[in-house]
């Protein structure tokens, strides 16, 4: 699996390559895929309990991944997964407001799924993210 470069940035993501054994991104030529990203403070890993923060954070968290993989962020975000506790008016609003805010020149394709339960007890969301880098 040479060819492949797998990433964690600092704080959560060395945290978690360490804790859990996994990276937060892997980029396969032209593509980089994240792990997905939850509304946790990169640094502390700590959750607001506010499921719109935790929106807001986790799109942050995909920047940041991105950037760390060597992309340019949200701008090259083709694909989203999202997953949610709950799923309803308030979480999908939150998403549409990042998107906008996020992506203002392209919509990605988005999968929006309702889950009882994440890889942390006070996660409220998680978004997998694929980008495309052009060579």
């Amino acid at each position: 699996m040479a060819h492949l470069q797998y990433f964690s940035y600092k704080g959560v993501g060395e945290r978690n390559k360490q804790l859990f054994k996994y990276s937060q991104a892997v980029r396969i030529g032209d593509r980089i895929e994240c792990a997905g990203q939850g509304g946790w403070d990169p640094i502390t890993g700590e959750f607001d309990e506010d499921v719109s923060k935790q929106i807001d954070q986790a799109f942050k968290n995909v920047q940041l991944n991105l950037i760390d993989a060597g992309g340019k962020g949200w701008e090259q975000v083709y694909r989203i997964v999202s997953y949610h506790i709950p799923l309803n008016d308030e979480t999908i609003n939150a998403m549409v407001r990042n998107l906008k805010q996020w992506c203002p020149n392209h919509e990605p394709i988005w999968t929006v799924l309702g889950v009882s339960r994440l890889g942390e007890i006070s996660m409220k969301v998680e978004i997998d993210a694929f980008a495309h880098i052009p060579n």
